[in-house]
């Protein structure tokens, strides 16, 4: 597939950022002011763009200002901004039926979605879905599940993991403090094992996962909790809010065998990793580990408010009544996602493969010379660049910005490049460059931050 064809107004389109203003603009000034006023202090903004609209992988913002979008939404535009086929999808079911409580009623839309989400489960067996409004209410559902399939009150979580922040997804977060502060108490009996945090460009350690796999044998499974008082492990395939980091293919191999030994169930959150980011379906493919549950959300609809935890039939042995949600499966929804799924099948997912490849080979020539990088990582178009210091990763992410180029922060030094998986060869080697340019700018001796990580 050409995915220019996947595409609006693709001729149109700016082949590189256009800033004409002062940052921000002085529209942008005024609404931030606005928003200042109004909006809850709990956001954190990474820089004051303020957007207007947007078109495959570019967004402008109030002021005419034009951005490469390596962000998409912290990695919900999957298919680019505007997509015609989506957009029409949306247009087309909202003029028919916009809501009618799937929870309570039946709809089509409802049925073929969850149809085609069971159909690319990654696990062999009937699938059986639960649609939702967001990532963090699956996560919330898939724990609902596991301990009422299991009678079991534990969970299993790891370090440097971020899975929402609603109370039961908060209380398995462990990405930033910050996130949990002064929410206490939360959901008993959860405990976070270590992550396999494997750098692999320069640093090459890490390791596999074994040394991880024993503490959660030894300290978490032989002192802190019994097995037989757990319900699930939760594990990200790819750390998103922590870093970027890809498991080891053993580590998840080797989860699989603990769950199987103490019936746990083995709960995938591929919100952020999921629908063909990494050029499969789903990160836990690349292992050959099949999960008992698995969480989605994100890229799940290009946009629009709908995640799912999908589970084996074996696994929902809840009764009628024991979970619904009044929103969750809107027909707009369901409809913007099933033209999401079909776009992502019909090359897209390969299309991230040959382009995440394409992204970390460019990466590595543009920082050759940046010592002070610690790691380029990822799978498909989930790729991170570590620094050594938070500092130094702000500095770059600001000079990106001012150079037209979207990324964000994640994990304690990280920038991640999640675009929408529609870029193409040109637009991935633009991204790299700018933000070659971002790093050597940061490190400037007028940018005042020459020293910091030595």
């Amino acid at each position: 597939m050409d995915v220019e064809t996947t595409t609006s107004a693709a001729a149109a389109r700016p082949t590189a950022p256009r800033i004409t203003t002062e940052l921000p603009g002085p529209r942008a000034r005024e609404i931030i002011a606005r928003d200042d006023a109004v909006v809850s202090p709990s956001l954190t903004r990474a820089y004051p763009l303020v957007a207007e609209s947007a078109d495959g992988w570019w967004v402008t913002d109030v002021d005419g200002n034009v951005f490469l979008d390596c962000a998409a939404g912290i990695a919900v535009a999957s298919t680019g901004h505007a997509h015609p086929a989506v957009v029409a999808a949306i247009q087309q079911q909202a003029a028919r039926l916009i809501h009618i409580a799937a929870t309570d009623f039946f709809e089509p839309r409802y049925v073929e979605f969850t149809e085609r989400l069971a159909a690319i489960a990654p696990f062999e067996g009937q699938a059986r879905v639960f649609l939702t409004n967001s990532g963090t209410e699956a996560v919330e559902g898939a724990i609902k599940l596991a301990r009422y399939h299991t009678h079991r009150p534990g969970i299993i979580a790891f370090e440097g993991a971020f899975h929402g922040r609603t109370l039961g997804a908060l209380s398995l977060t462990n990405s930033k403090v910050k996130q949990r502060a002064g929410f206490g108490p939360l959901l008993p009996m959860v405990h976070h094992a270590p992550f396999p945090r494997v750098r692999a460009w320069r640093e090459h350690s890490g390791g596999d996962g074994t040394a991880e796999l024993e503490v959660l044998r030894r300290s978490i499974l032989g002192r802190l909790i019994a097995p037989a008082d757990v319900a699930a492990i939760v594990v990200e395939p790819v750390q998103g809010e922590g870093g970027y980091f890809p498991a080891p293919a053993p580590f998840l191999q080797g989860l699989r065998e603990i769950c199987d030994e103490h019936g746990i169930l083995l709960i995938a959150d591929e919100i952020q990793s999921g629908m063909g980011r990494t050029g499969r379906w789903w990160a836990i493919e690349h292992a050959g580990v099949e999960p008992d549950i698995v969480t989605t959300a994100k890229g799940i609809a290009s946009g629009m408010p709908i995640g799912a935890f999908i589970a084996r039939d074996a696994v929902w042995t809840w009764p009628p009544g024991a979970h619904g949600s009044t929103f969750a499966g809107n027909p707009v929804c369901a409809a913007a996602g099933l033209a999401t799924l079909r776009l992502i099948d019909d090359g897209l997912m390969a299309n991230a493969s040959a382009m995440g490849e394409r992204l970390r080979a460019a990466l590595d020539r543009e920082l050759a010379d940046a010592h002070w990088v610690r790691d380029v990582r990822g799978m498909g178009l989930m790729v991170g660049v570590e620094f050594e210091t938070h500092e130094e990763a702000n500095a770059v992410e600001r000079h990106a910005f001012e150079l037209g180029l979207l990324v964000l922060e994640c994990g304690e030094s990280t920038l991640r490049f999640c675009p929408p998986l529609v870029i193409d060869a040109e637009g991935i080697d633009v991204a790299a460059r700018i933000f070659g340019e971002a790093v050597r700018a940061a490190r400037s001796p007028e940018a005042g931050v020459a020293e910091v990580g030595g």
